[in-house]
């Protein structure tokens, strides 16, 4: 028997029948129902996208590998608002892992309507001087995650004939950008946008869509919208940063019943700095 000893649940198990939300921000899009797990959300967008899905009812899995404090206080900030959650350490690189991850959740909330594949580390390093060490670890965390992650939660959402899986991918990537010193990162995201395309051809007749959201730069992931329209910023069209919130709204509107008819697309959130 497999020892069930890599994934470890550290909360929750509160629920209240409802979640206070400001309707005249987000007026249609409702989760109720619905259980999600996200990757990498114990910080910065992986955060944001928990808090955003959680506000629009769902129950929320906070996956994270190293940070565990902060894992904890996204899970509490979330059950504050009456939704249920938990915190659960995996390396979604690794196989086991990941089967044991998927099943935990599924466990818990006795469904898994919605996955969104939000790790993926980078590095700034120029071919020459990159370990292959390095390189693999790069398209790992991206791509090879991306993959184990969707293949295991694939027969639990056919079985529901319901599923949303939203990837992470990078401005750009669709048309397979590059810049100096980012060959392992476009490479990465080029082929997330490439997975995503496919696989949404492939489990589309299952009730289940695909597709990636692609962000621009945010360099203060912890910056609300609010404060940065109060920042300049020339290299984008609408005169103001991206944040953290911007991709988590575009992630939010594609795994809702609403963005139903979307499938193998990349929603580009950057403000305008590629077009």
């Amino acid at each position: 028997m497999r020892r069930r000893t890599k994934s470890k649940v550290l909360l929750s198990d509160r629920s209240s029948n409802s979640l206070n939300t400001d309707s005249d921000h987000h007026p249609a899009v409702t989760l109720q129902g619905r259980a999600a797990l996200v990757t990498g959300a114990a910080k910065g967008i992986g955060r944001a996208i928990a808090f955003t899905l959680a506000e629009k009812g769902a129950d929320i899995a906070v996956n994270y590998l190293h940070s565990k404090a902060d894992a904890l206080k996204v899970v509490n900030d979330i059950e504050s608002k009456g939704r249920k959650a938990l915190a659960i350490k995996a390396d979604v690189t690794s196989e086991e892992d990941v089967t044991l991850l998927v099943q935990e959740v599924h466990a818990h909330f006795g469904r898994l309507d919605i996955l969104v594949n939000n790790v993926g580390d980078w590095i700034t390093k120029d071919v020459e001087a990159m370990s292959l060490g390095e390189w693999r670890r790069i398209l790992d965390t991206s791509v090879t995650a991306a993959f184990l992650c969707s293949r295991q939660v694939l027969p639990i959402m056919k079985k529901q004939k319901w599923g949303r899986i939203v990837n992470l991918a990078a401005a750009g990537a669709y048309r397979a950008h590059g810049a100096s010193g980012m060959s392992a990162f476009y490479a990465a995201k080029a082929g997330v946008v490439a997975f995503t395309k496919s696989l949404a051809r492939e489990v589309g007749r299952s009730g289940i869509t695909v597709n990636a959201v692609a962000p621009g730069v945010v360099m203060d992931k912890e910056r609300t919208v609010k404060e940065a329209l109060e920042v300049k910023d020339d290299q984008t069209s609408v005169g103001r940063p991206g944040t953290s919130w911007d991709v988590a709204a575009a992630v939010a509107f594609l795994v809702s019943d609403e963005a139903g008819f979307v499938t193998g697309d990349v929603i580009n959130v950057n403000g305008g700095w590629l077009i």
